[in-house]
């Protein structure tokens, strides 16, 4: 994950349990984000590249891996945008593994720009 999930931790340590104890919700999530990647690329908005490293580190989250990356509290007070952070973070750094860069080079592959691409917390998170 990265330095938003980061400050999701420390504003909204609640509850003590974490995202990561809700596996269906973290599967489901990263459906959500595997749907969009792979909309946004057949429409064009997103490099086919990018749209199939950020599709493949979804697949591996709906296959049960980095569970221990989703440390957000599941009641954290931001409406879910934590929520939603820590997994658009957790893609992009995982693609850009996949890819053959160092997490956080977000140059490349950012959580809002390229895994967020046309969605909002208000979309992800009730869905």
């Amino acid at each position: 994950y990265g330095v938003a999930t980061l400050r999701g931790q420390e504003n909204f340590d609640i509850s003590f349990r974490k995202l990561g104890d809700a596996p269906e919700l973290i599967v489901a999530l990263a459906r959500v984000k595997h749907a969009a990647a792979a909309a946004n690329r057949d429409i064009g908005v997103l490099p086919a590249e990018i749209a199939d490293a950020i599709i493949a580190a979804s697949e591996e989250i709906e296959n049960g891996r980095h569970v221990d990356q989703f440390v957000i509290d599941l009641l954290e007070g931001s409406g879910g945008t934590s929520i939603n952070m820590n997994v658009n973070e957790v893609i992009a750094n995982r693609a850009l593994q996949l890819l053959g860069d160092e997490p956080g080079q977000y140059d490349r592959i950012h959580p809002n720009d390229h895994v967020n691409t046309g969605q909002s917390t208000n979309d992800v998170v009730p869905t």
